[in-house]
């Protein structure tokens, strides 16, 4: 039962270890995650780790949305 949850792991962390987005989001996601799994089922690696990539996808997405405000507001004033 271990061997595959840490297989699991390792390729998560492998795969987040390659990416070149910036850790915005990833603790907390991680910490979150790990508890909830954790209560789930005594999974907490694979929650924090679940929690570390969807914190960084949200980050991410609200950067966006910054970006995407920031360029119609600037657009706008002349």
């Amino acid at each position: 039962m271990k061997s595959p949850l840490l297989a699991v792991t390792a390729a998560l962390l492998v795969l987040g270890a390659t990416s070149t987005a910036s850790a915005k989001g990833c603790i907390k996601g991680a910490v979150v995650g790990g508890v909830a799994g954790h209560y789930a089922g005594h999974h907490g690696v694979l929650g924090a780790a679940a929690g570390c990539l969807y914190g960084r996808h949200h980050a991410k997405e609200q950067e966006r949305q910054r970006q995407q405000q920031g360029q119609v507001n600037g657009q706008g004033k002349l």
